[in-house]
């Protein structure tokens, strides 16, 4: 069975009042997640200094399966894009821990990193917004986009899906999600006042 007809399966039975199909579907996300947390936490190493991909993803899953136990996903993109909102907020929190005067790494040196906490080529525009305030910045941009490119935000960015899979998991055309993306990116820089860029 594939991981979207099982997860077609799993929401059929949670909506019909399946209390077991709500750890199917946490298991489920912890497969679909784990590449997904481990990568995450590669581009940041000033989280993964302190947090390991199991703890990510096992706090980001508690996140899932609490709010599991109130909303009923209509379908798998309504699943995907909750679970992604969990990953997300847990990495706003992670940030909001580690960054400031009293988080734990705020006095300890992280390679790579010059002495405001960013890292080489972020500054000049041709890298990503590594400290952990950029990146809780970067992630609550995303959470105030429009549904709409919200949506691709999490399918392109979150889920490392192509614009092709996005476009059919959301039932649109490609330039549509290509549309979406690139106005996406214009408003979370905009949010960010252009000075973390958003990357291709």
């Amino acid at each position: 069975m594939g991981e979207t007809t099982e997860a077609n399966d799993l929401l059929g039975r949670l909506r019909a009042g399946d209390c077991e199909a709500r750890a199917g579907l946490i298991r489920l996300a912890q497969r679909r997640f784990l590449a997904l947390a481990r990568l995450m936490l590669r581009r940041y190493p000033h989280v993964h200094r302190w947090e390991q991909t199991d703890d990510l993803l096992q706090a980001a899953l508690v996140r899932l399966h609490r709010s599991l136990a109130e909303v009923r996903p209509e379908s798998v993109p309504h699943f995907d894009h909750l679970s992604a909102a969990q990953l997300r907020r847990e990495l706003i929190d992670l940030a909001r821990r580690y960054h400031g005067p009293e988080g734990l790494g705020a006095n300890h040196h992280t390679d790579g990193a010059g002495p405001d906490g960013r890292l080489a080529g972020v500054a000049d525009g041709t890298g990503r917004p590594e400290s952990l305030e950029g990146w809780a910045a970067f992630h609550e941009a995303v959470v105030r986009l429009p549904e709409e490119e919200r949506r691709v935000v999490d399918l392109l960015w979150y889920q490392g899906k192509t614009h092709a899979q996005a476009a059919e998991a959301l039932g649109v055309a490609t330039k549509t999600v290509q549309r979406r993306w690139a106005s996406a990116r214009l408003l979370i820089r905009d949010a960010l006042d252009g000075e973390l860029p958003v990357s291709e």
